[in-house]
């Protein structure tokens, strides 16, 4: 039996009393997620026995597997009599399967999330888990991915961030310097015009999703902003007829104009069709992540000395030049849940050190755990990348709501294709970030 602090106690206790004042809540906890068994294998008051389901987009991946057999061991070893089902599900439609979960209120009981605005818009849905976290808030980092008003509602495994990733050989081939990347979007626009005169493209780009823009928005964002506008960003104080956001967009258009990108940007797919042109050497640079996919360890398969990184450039007087990036994914608790505590104590062994670890050296996870040391990977992109975690700052775009990167992903592709202009981009989101 798992030891709870008084406040556990306390909470577990309350929700179970509102359960047997609710009938139908209670009805439809049992058809699904920890009481699916019903009966004598449902999850009892002790915790011992019962079923968890946990849903993702991980547990097929053959990189992600010692991360899971790590987490495994580790909630076995605490609870052997109960059953945990993972539900690998596919990423395209994860969140509106998720979504049709969370409105009948049946399904998983720990859900993967991307944090930022996945996890912010179905709070509803989830259980607050301040009361639980313990010793992990020191340990984990990357928490304000997860949170909103004051409520935490995940645990992150994983960082997220948005460096440049270039190629060196393609740089040497324009007549670059292949060691020194830009670091000024001047220095960029010039490497982008050599690297025009040969055959490869100075950006591999896919925007079929829309999630382009996203990414152009956290890195330039970061070269664009002052402190004091990307702090406004932020915490939701978003002027977006200022100049500077006029002028993050204008760029958006513009490098598509000046033939930056690849052919076909918007029948081109993020996952995995723009990374693999990079990786493939016939692109210049690409905008990338720090997680578990389109990353400094995929690339380096590829590349191997050629692959460089930088952080973005500074575009403006007042702008940065500094790593954005923060929580990356990581798990909640659904509210509907029979066992919260049962629940959660699952959610420690996926965030468990030993697991955590795994992802890292597999799949190549800058993990959240600050106690493991990622600083000597053998991979110099890497170790750069480990080196800028102490000056970054949070990701622009995770603090919109689903909605409106929904319908930037949207005006983005009307921009590639020249059907809106940016006055009228900016217009539209402005009045959907209300």
């Amino acid at each position: 039996m798992s030891m709870t602090s008084p406040k556990r106690v306390r909470s577990r206790t309350s929700r179970r009393l509102a359960a047997l004042v609710s009938t139908p809540l209670l009805l439809a906890v049992t058809a699904c997620g920890a009481s699916a068994d019903g009966g004598e294998d449902a999850a009892d008051s002790s915790g011992e026995t019962g079923k968890l389901v946990v849903w993702d987009w991980k547990s097929g991946d053959p990189t992600a597997q010692n991360y899971f057999d790590a987490a495994r061991a580790d909630f076995e070893a605490k609870y052997p009599d109960v059953e945990v089902e993972y539900v690998a599900q596919p990423f395209d439609n994860y969140y509106t399967l998720l979504g049709t979960a969370m409105e009948s209120e049946s399904g998983p009981d720990v859900v993967m999330f991307n944090g930022g605005a996945q996890i912010r818009d179905r709070v509803d849905s989830l259980l607050p888990l301040d009361d639980y976290v313990g010793d992990s808030a020191t340990r984990l980092t990357g928490w304000s991915s997860f949170q909103t008003d004051g409520a935490t509602y995940g645990v992150p495994i994983t960082l997220q961030g948005h460096p440049f990733y270039y190629n060196k050989a393609v740089y040497e081939a324009a007549g670059l310097d292949p060691e020194t990347p830009p670091a000024t979007y001047d220095e960029l626009t010039a490497a982008c015009e050599a690297i025009a005169e040969t055959d490869n493209d100075c950006f591999a780009l896919g925007n079929k999703e829309g999630i382009g823009i996203e990414f152009h928005l956290s890195a330039y964002g970061v070269g664009v902003f002052s402190t004091e506008q990307y702090d406004a960003w932020l915490d939701g104080d978003r002027d977006w007829t200022s100049p500077e956001v006029k002028q993050i967009f204008q760029m958006w258009a513009d490098q598509n104009e000046d033939g930056w990108y690849n052919d076909g940007v918007n029948s081109t797919a993020m996952f995995m069709d723009q990374f693999t042109k990079f990786q493939g050497g016939t692109a210049g640079n690409t905008i990338g992540l720090i997680s578990d996919v389109a990353h400094w360890k995929s690339f380096d398969e590829f590349l191997g000395e050629d692959l460089g990184v930088f952080t973005p450039p500074q575009v403006t007087d007042e702008g940065g030049s500094f790593l954005p990036a923060d929580g990356g994914i990581g798990y909640a608790v659904t509210d509907w849940t029979a066992d919260p505590d049962l629940a959660y104590e699952l959610v420690e062994s996926l965030s468990s050190t030993d697991a955590l670890t795994a992802f890292y050296n597999d799949a190549g996870a800058i993990a959240s755990d600050t106690t493991i040391d990622a600083s000597d990977s053998g991979i110099g992109a890497a170790d750069e990348i480990v080196s800028w975690l102490p000056e970054s700052r949070p990701v622009l775009h995770s603090a919109l709501s689903a909605e409106t990167l929904e319908l930037m992903h949207r005006l983005s592709q009307q921009l590639v294709d020249g059907d809106v202009t940016v006055d009228e981009t900016l217009e539209q989101l402005a009045a959907s970030d209300q």
